[in-house]
């Protein structure tokens, strides 16, 4: 069982959190901001964990936390009461986490039907604001955890403003997302944010590398995770390796003529990842499910041309793809620094296209032709 003293390359967060619990009046609501897969939601849990435990413990801090006093009197959670136990089991009542699939449980068969590609207010009057103003059942409050709380809809967060201002008594809700700007002024004003960061490439790479993942396919996974161990692991467990490579490979030699056959080869990584990712959980709507593929295949062909676009700069950016820097370097010495910038412009607009109604087919055979020849097609 973990505790918050094990959340690793975070400690300047949970200083902020050891903090906050000090203090003579603890914040209700917190926004936990940072990357995917740096400890998040384990953060969140742990910290849950930590406000329903039964018998919590004290020990000092004897230099664990750098930015607290040595003598700091750190909290942690027992790990051994029931409500411990039950928060790992993931069946404590008082702990409740909201997500946007939970659409799928709701009474309302329309809301049931929808593609859940965000977080509704219907989803946050059921799970959240309703039963927060229930009696918690082991007389230690309730913790809500909101993951993706960047996908709440304004209705949703309007919703919530009330239950964040004057919440129940006992009542934390812990929103979890990408960056505190990506929520209302109104929500985060509502909220302490807590800021977790992205950890040291090597250190993901040898994680992986412990883990069983070869050397180099661990170092890129790294690196093109931007050192999110989460995402990295992730990724490292979805067999895409040998598919960058030979990726890579085709960018690297693709032109006008040849555009083609990159689309079909592009257009079926897409199918095959997103039957996978489908089988992972096959209640994902199967319009999700590609777009998820779709845009990891879209960030793998933005990363080559930026680690071309550092290479046509001279600039010292650690590369992504250090396996395979030669067909890094056809590209950069095929196009200037101007034209990279412009291909990497037109794939940030793909990537929002994606996620709209476009014909799968029409985007790859777009995204084809600008990776051969930096062409700006409208489709």
């Amino acid at each position: 069982m973990p505790e918050l003293l094990d959340i690793i390359g975070q400690d300047s967060a949970l200083a902020h959190l050891q903090r906050v619990l000090a203090g003579k009046r603890r914040p209700h609501a917190y926004i936990l901001a940072g990357p995917e897969g740096v400890g998040r939601r384990t953060t969140a849990v742990e910290f849950a964990r930590l406000l329903l435990c039964e018998r919590p413990r004290r020990q000092p801090n004897n230099g664990r936390l750098a930015e607290l006093p040595k003598d700091f009197s750190l909290r942690l959670a027992c790990g051994a009461c029931p409500s411990c136990r039950t928060v790992s089991a993931e069946t404590n009542p008082d702990l409740q986490v909201v997500y946007k699939e939970l659409a799928r449980y709701h009474e309302d068969k329309n809301i049931r039907d929808r593609v859940m590609q965000g977080l509704g207010i219907e989803v946050i009057r059921k799970y959240l604001i309703a039963p927060a103003y229930l009696a918690s059942s082991g007389g230690r409050g309730k913790v809500f955890i909101v993951r993706q709380a960047e996908l709440m809809s304004i209705p949703a967060q309007n919703a919530l403003l009330k239950t964040l201002e004057e919440p129940p008594a006992q009542v934390t809700i812990i929103l979890i997302c990408h960056s505190p700007g990506e929520l209302l002024p109104t929500t985060r004003s509502r909220c302490q944010v807590v800021r977790l960061g992205r950890l040291a490439a090597d250190f993901v790479a040898k994680a992986l590398a412990d883990a069983g993942v070869e050397t180099a396919e661990a170092a890129f996974w790294a690196a093109f995770s931007d050192g999110s161990p989460g995402l990295a692991g992730k990724l490292a467990e979805q067999d895409l390796y040998e598919f960058k490579r030979d990726l890579l490979r085709r960018l690297a030699v693709v032109s006008g003529g040849s555009e083609r056959d990159l689309a079909e080869t592009l257009r079926r990584a897409m199918e095959r990842h997103a039957a996978r990712l489908r089988k992972r959980d096959e209640k994902l709507a199967a319009t999700l499910v590609n777009r998820q593929a779709g845009q990891t295949i879209l960030a793998m062909i933005a990363s080559v041309y930026r680690d071309a676009l550092s290479a046509a700069c001279g600039a010292h950016r650690p590369p992504i793809h250090a396996d395979q820097a030669q067909a890094v370097r056809k590209i950069a010495a095929r196009f200037d620094a101007p034209t990279l910038a412009n291909i990497l412009a037109q794939l940030s607009r793909y990537e929002q296209l994606l996620w709209r109604n476009i014909n799968p087919k029409l985007l790859w055979d777009n995204v084809a032709v600008t990776c051969a020849t930096a062409a700006a097609l409208e489709v």
